[in-house]
């Protein structure tokens, strides 16, 4: 083919990025001579938003040709990461586009491994109300090449809630690399609730009794991985029977059960989203689960909040159509401030029921090498000198692509809580500190850079902490596109979306052999520092911990000598 479109690989594992404009037809052939088999992994993919499955599709094939068995299709709608894999030593895969005049861009590896048990040493199945599991070799980095999936199943009539109690994964922008990935269900093709890597504290709540984890690594770099508690708390009593409703950054789904729809005198095959192609899953309920812009969704910006929209329209059964009563299921996912409310009523003879729950936009923040924004900050801690320029970039995680990042306020701090010592480098969209720069917004992030504080010297750590507004790209008249707004025209945006992570810690580059100074002459210096600008901070989201080396290694010191007994020797290992 041309460059970029397809190719024959013999390599025992490799990553391709892929860039197609219009009209490709591609197809790449993976094959070796070895008894193991092939797994592929489609982390990031980005079709023509005008995509259909029938008319740009990526298909995968179980053989050293696309006469090979059909393995899986890969389209717009997927919700999904798909990962595929062989029966043997060959493995093919064709993408084709449509017309459109878009740049589609997708991201895959591959590796070879031999199957059977032990072989990934990780993963499993939890049952009860309430457990924990880890990454392999926790805290330890974990193994490369590496597919871990654990199935979570609570008791009958609950929920589950999920947090990373710890996480620290290879950071990249759409995460392609090591990540991973919730599932609302007892399979990976159950709908998609996130994907995260980094270092964050994501959760993740089901919409069942029952949840799927995925951990995926790759050969590059390795990090300490996560430990994960799970509990569970039962679901909505009245609506429960009935039907579900979940959102995420991601999708949305939906859960009706036979014993419902049978008393509407419905059989599933009567039910249609407003894209009419977009089909349910049948299994002991009936499952809509789909990206949030996909299956005719529409989206809605009202000025406090987005809200996504979505109609299953509700045929009956038998050939007295006209005669039956007019039903509809309007799912509605409206994110607004700090939670994602999920609308569900069901219309029957103008008669309305109400179901909410609560989620969130998934944000991530992180360093870079440069204001390319290419190579991201992947170890910790993070030295730096006096006076260095950092570069900051949020990213906000959907699967819609119309949506814009703006960062409202950045705030720094000595103190966690920001108390009564704070600095504002950015307040109301417009820059404090004359060492800030802010760029254009682009796609889903939103970027800035400014120096290390010159009081890094002075405090044993410093705190930033940022608003996040998120708004329709397409709407001109919003927060986002206002930019920085004057004191004397200054009002809360009703538009923030807030959420909570860390980054860091940052440490001033210094010689190590400084830690050997007197502590006395830290807290001399400390004392000589000046007050700083005192702000009531409404909002809490971000926080980058930005830390003294000094001052760090001399408190641990004193720390570990005198209150728990270790040695010297012991705190520098």
């Amino acid at each position: 083919g041309v460059p970029r479109c397809g190719t024959s690989l013999h390599k025992p594992n490799k990553a391709l990025g892929i860039e197609l404009n219009a009209n490709a037809r591609c197809i790449w052939q993976i094959q070796r001579n070895t008894n193991q088999t092939i797994r592929l992994i489609f982390s990031y993919f980005k079709f023509a938003p005008s995509s259909s499955c029938e008319s740009e599709s990526i298909k995968v094939f179980d053989g050293p040709s696309t006469d090979s068995p059909l393995l899986g299709q890969v389209c717009a709608d997927t919700d999904a990461v798909p990962v595929l894999e062989s029966s043997s030593n060959s493995l093919t895969f064709l993408i084709t586009t449509n017309p459109e005049a878009f740049t589609r861009n997708f991201f895959a590896y591959y590796y070879f491994f031999s199957p059977g048990p032990g072989t990934e040493n990780c993963g499993g199945q939890l049952t009860g109300p309430n457990g924990t599991f880890s990454s392999p070799n926790y805290p330890a980095p974990y193994p490369q090449f590496r597919y871990c999936v654990w199935h979570i199943q609570a008791p009958k009539k609950s929920k589950i809630n999920l947090q990373f109690r710890d996480f620290f994964l290879e950071l990249d922008r759409n995460c392609r690399l090591d990540f991973a990935a919730v599932y609302d269900g007892l399979t990976t093709g159950s709908g998609l609730l996130g994907k995260v890597c980094g270092l964050a504290q994501p959760t993740f709540e089901s919409s069942s009794n029952t949840m799927t984890v995925v951990l995926s690594t790759d050969d590059t770099n390795s990090y300490r991985g996560f430990s994960a508690h799970y509990s569970s708390a039962p679901l909505p009593g009245p609506m429960e029977p009935n039907t579900t409703l979940t959102c995420s950054s991601y999708s949305m789904r939906i859960v009706l059960s036979k014993s419902y729809l049978a008393s509407l005198g419905f059989r599933e095959a009567d039910l249609q989203l407003n894209d009419p192609s977009c089909r349910p899953v049948v299994t002991d309920s009936v499952i809509f689960s789909f990206p949030l812009t996909s299956c005719g969704t529409i989206k809605k910006d009202e000025g406090h909040s987005i809200t996504y929209t979505n109609t299953i329209s509700l045929a009956p059964a038998g050939s007295t159509i006209t005669r039956q009563r007019n039903t509809e299921i309007i799912a509605q996912c409206r994110m607004k401030n700090n939670e994602t409310l999920e609308l569900l009523y069901i219309t029957t003879n103008n008669a309305i029921q109400n179901l909410t729950a609560e989620g969130r936009y998934n944000v991530s923040m992180a360093f870079y090498e440069s204001e390319s924004f290419s190579k991201p900050i992947q170890y910790s801690p993070y030295y730096v000198d006096l006076n260095q320029t950092l570069f900051a970039e949020v990213t906000l995680h959907s699967t819609d692509p119309n949506l814009q990042v703006f960062i409202d306020t950045c705030t720094a701090s000595p103190e966690p809580d920001f108390g009564s010592l704070t600095y504002d480098l950015i307040r109301s969209g417009c820059n404090k500190d004359d060492t800030v720069v802010t760029y254009p917004a682009f796609e889903n992030h939103g970027r800035f850079k400014f120096r290390a504080f010159r009081f890094l010297r002075r405090f044993p750590s410093v705190y930033l902490q940022c608003d996040i507004v998120i708004c329709d790209s397409n709407n001109t008249n919003t927060r986002c596109a206002r930019g920085c707004i004057s004191r004397h025209k200054r009002a809360i945006s009703p538009y923030t979306w807030k959420t909570n992570t860390v980054v860091g810690p940052i440490h001033l580059r210094r010689d190590l052999r400084a830690a050997e100074h007197s502590e006395s002459l830290t807290e001399v210096e400390a004392e000589k520092t000046p007050n700083l600008q005192q702000y009531n901070f409404y909002t809490l989201a971000f926080v980058v911990l930005i830390s003294n080396i000094l001052i760090v290694v001399a408190v641990t010191l004193k720390y570990h000598k005198h209150q728990v007994g270790y040695s010297y020797q012991s705190v520098q290992s």
